[in-house]
């Protein structure tokens, strides 16, 4: 039993080592790599919990049997070394505890670096550069060149061989060393060379002092024993010079003019090795140009200066000097042109020739007289009428003058003389344009001032007056030659109006009406001002407007006009005009009078003043209403016992009504828009006086009266039904008139029964009366036109076959009342 035991916790303790080893697996322990040579691989990894040494198994991918096994104690990196170059490694990992359980483990593929390359040569060529050359290494892809010198490093990566290492230092002593490099990382840097970069090249100043000579210049150079500068002609014509020296400059004579040479220097070290060289292209500068030629324009004051074009100049300058100013041209061909040159002077013309090793001895002056000036200080005046005085000042360099005189119509005439002055013929109203121009052997001079000249206008003739209206008269008159605006003056005993215009018009306004002007029309030019001997014309403007101060009506349809004006003579015409057509009057004074004026029109009063001078203005339009016309037709219909109804016909020019019942018992009264209108409150039996005022929109009225008017008779009261004998029945009513007629109605479903007593009797008697109907019973006052008036009282009674009474049944709600007989 105990053994069987003791192999069940064998069995189990083996159980749990093995899930602790499959748990370790996935526990996160990992492996780095953080550096790659060619035969080491250098890792590191996390400190795992519980373990107490690192294991690490290199296996080669490719190579059998070749593997590699370190054990690391209480480190957290390892290195694994003695490796192939450029071979792939499988790296396995193991975290183990001290009793030699595996906790975790990890694996990683890694590849060595190339192998070690050797530098078979290192050399410099250029001041800033060395080469390297080696033999090719398996599997590198790239190489690392490196340069040391002292505590500074520049880097190249280069794919093969040869390697350049650039950036350095001219002069200078460097460690070189080269790595191979593939995917895996880098190898170990292979034994150095030391290698010394050549000189710097000299850094040349070049110049052509004179146009065969060039001269060179350089600053020193590190390390330099000595130099060496060569020049040939760059199109490789003629020798080459060739010059050493310790020195830092020199000069090449007797070269060509105008030449491109090519310059060469480098520097040599003590041991004779040439360092880098410097070529530089210098032109000698040109020639002087020969053979300079002017030829001057005297209309354009320019001049173009010609000559030999010399050797290898590329610019050439032309420089013109008169007293202190110069005037320059700058042109690459062998002529120039000098525009804007002064007029009366002197120049002394060179030529010097230029390229970019400078400039060539300016030629000889050639000497250039230009035209002479333009005269000035000319006048121009007319010493009497018809002849004109042209004068000026002479000027240097002048032998002779013309003087050109062209008038506006396209006439030219000219004098040429010596003497500083012409005279010339002229007509009035013309300008004249006048140029002087001076000669000598250069030519003519140039335009000077082109002066102008206008002698005085003619004065205006066809001259003709129209008046305009009462104030204003226009003028008008035939154009005159030289005239460039026109004066128009009239001068009356109240003032002087003035008129200014271009045109050939002019509208004189604001004159004074009634007046006798004197009209004068004078030419104007701005260069001679007013003509004025011209003659004038004599006008009188119209009668002055009338002011209607009053309108007063004298009697129907009659209306006075009253008017002011200050007119010495002139008749008046005074005009109502309306929608009823046009009403006239005329006098000689101040008043007159419209008659027939019908009513309710509307009307505007104006009056004008005529004279044989003309017509005036009209005066300011009065307004002028007719009282509105009274409606022809007027009738009064009583509606009820108290209120009458009148209606009329419209009046012209009414626009609102007032209607009067009067009487000494009481007054009725209405104002309205409309035709009609009811009157309340009126007596019975009463006469009235009835009057109507007719009132337009601006409240003139017309009071208009009509034939007098009697209210109707008062209907009766305690009206009564008794019943007679023979089915008979009495009506029975009280009158307050005995003088009144009236008319009893009855009506009832079996009948209709009327009956009229004698005048004075207050009762009315009905036979034959059916029984046993309901009747509407109305006594009323009959009118002077026999007439029945229909809005008495009805009364409802009821007749009773039984009986000998008449009963009556007020009904509610209703006015009428019903009786029982």
């Amino acid at each position: 039993m105990c053994g069987a035991k003791s192999k069940s916790l064998i069995f189990i303790g083996l159980l749990f080592i093995c899930l602790e080893k499959i748990f370790s697996a996935n526990t996160g322990f990992s492996v780095s790599v953080y550096n790659v040579t060619s035969q080491s691989i250098h890792l590191r990894w996390p400190k795992f919990s519980g373990a107490s040494s690192y294991r690490v198994t290199a296996t080669a991918v490719n190579a059998v049997g070749h593997s590699l096994l370190a054990h690391f104690s209480d480190t957290l990196k390892g290195s694994l070394t003695s490796l192939i170059p450029n071979t792939v490694y499988t790296i396995q990992a193991e975290a183990i505890d001290k009793n030699g359980i595996i906790l975790a483990e990890t694996q990683i593929i890694q590849s060595t670096a190339p192998d070690i390359p050797i530098i078979d040569q290192a050399y410099s060529k250029l001041s800033n550069s060395i080469t390297v050359e080696w033999r090719a290494v398996p599997g590198a892809t790239s190489y690392l060149l490196t340069a040391q010198e002292g505590d500074s490093f520049i880097e190249a990566v280069v794919t093969d061989s040869p390697g350049t290492v650039t950036g350095l230092k001219p002069a200078t002593l460097y460690r070189i060393t080269i790595r191979s490099i593939n995917s895996g990382g880098k190898s170990q840097p292979s034994p150095f060379r030391k290698t010394k970069t050549v000189l710097a090249a000299p850094i040349l100043s070049v110049s052509s002092p004179t146009c065969d000579s060039i001269a060179v210049s350089w600053k020193a150079v590190y390390m330099a024993a000595g130099f060496s500068v060569s020049l040939i002609r760059s199109d490789g014509l003629g020798t080459m010079l060739k010059e050493n020296t310790t020195n830092t400059s020199l000069i090449f004579t007797n070269l060509d003019p105008g030449t491109l040479y090519s310059i060469k220097a480098y520097a040599w070290n003590a041991n004779g090795i040439p360092g880098d060289d410097f070529t530089y292209n210098q032109r000698t500068s040109p020639n002087t140009p020969a053979d300079v030629q002017v030829a001057f324009n005297s209309g354009a004051l320019r001049a173009i200066v010609s000559w030999m074009p010399s050797e290898g100049a590329l610019t050439y300058s032309v420089t013109a000097s008169s007293g202190l100013l110069k005037l320059t041209c700058n042109t690459s061909s062998a002529s120039c042109m000098m525009p804007s040159l002064q007029c009366g002077s002197e120049y002394y013309v060179s030529v010097t020739a230029y390229n970019d090793a400078g400039s060539s001895k300016p030629t000889d002056a050639v000497s250039l007289k230009t035209v002479p000036c333009a005269p000035v200080n000319i006048s121009i005046e007319e010493d009497e009428p018809g002849h004109l005085l042209v004068s000026w000042s002479n000027v240097s360099f002048g032998h002779y003058y013309v003087v050109f005189v062209k008038s506006d119509d396209g006439l030219e005439v000219h004098c040429n003389t010596s003497h500083p002055q012409c005279h010339f013929q002229s007509d009035c109203g013309f300008t004249y344009f006048i140029s002087v121009f001076a000669y000598n052997k250069a030519g003519q001079s140039p335009l000077g001032n082109v002066f102008n000249y206008t002698t005085a206008p003619c004065c205006p003739s066809d001259l003709r007056a129209a008046f305009v209206s009462s104030d204003t008269v226009q003028v008008t008159w035939a154009p005159v030659r030289g005239a460039e605006a026109y004066e128009t003056r009239a001068v009356g005993w109240g003032g002087t109006v003035l008129c200014n215009d271009t045109a050939t018009a002019c509208t004189l306004s604001a004159l004074q009406c009634d007046t006798r002007y004197e009209i004068t029309v004078y030419s104007f030019s701005e260069a001679r001002g007013s003509n004025t001997s011209c003659a004038s014309k004599y006008v009188a403007t119209a009668p002055c407007s009338p002011e209607i101060k009053n309108i007063s009506k004298e009697a129907h349809s009659v209306i006075s006009v009253h008017w002011q004006s200050n007119n010495e003579a002139a008749t008046y015409i005074v005009t109502a005009r309306g929608g009823a057509g046009l009403w006239h009057c005329t006098s000689f004074g101040n008043s007159c009078t419209l008659i027939d004026l019908p009513c309710g029109s509307a009307f505007s009063v104006s009056a004008i003043a005529r004279s044989p001078a003309g017509e005036s203005l009209p005066s300011y339009s009065v307004p002028l209403e007719t009282a509105p016309c009274c409606p022809d037709d007027l009738i009064l219909t009583q509606v009820t016992q108290s209120v009458t109804n009148i209606s009329w016909t419209v009046g012209m020019g009414a626009k609102t009504y007032v209607t009067t019942l009067e009487s000494p018992k009481g007054q009725a009264k209405c104002h309205t828009l409309q035709n009609h209108c009811l009157l309340g409150c009126i007596t019975c039996s009463t006469n009235y006086t009835v009057s109507l005022k007719a009132i337009s929109e601006t409240g003139v009225a017309s009071s208009c009266t009509y034939q007098g008017y009697s209210s109707s008779a008062c209907c009766p009261s305690g009206v009564k039904l008794y019943r007679l004998s023979n089915n008979g029945i009495r009506v029975y009513w009280q009158v307050s008139d005995v003088t009144t007629n009236y008319n009893t109605d009855l009506r009832g479903s079996k009948g209709n029964f009327t009956c009229t007593p004698t005048s004075g009797q207050s009762h009315c008697d009905i036979t034959k009366i059916p029984c046993g109907d309901i009747y509407t019973v109305v006594v009323a006052p009959v009118t002077d036109k026999r007439t029945k008036l229909t809005f008495c009282p009805k009364k409802i009674y009821s007749v009773t076959c039984s009986g000998s009474s008449v009963g009556m049944v007020i009904y509610r709600g209703k006015s009428t009342a019903e009786q029982h007989i």
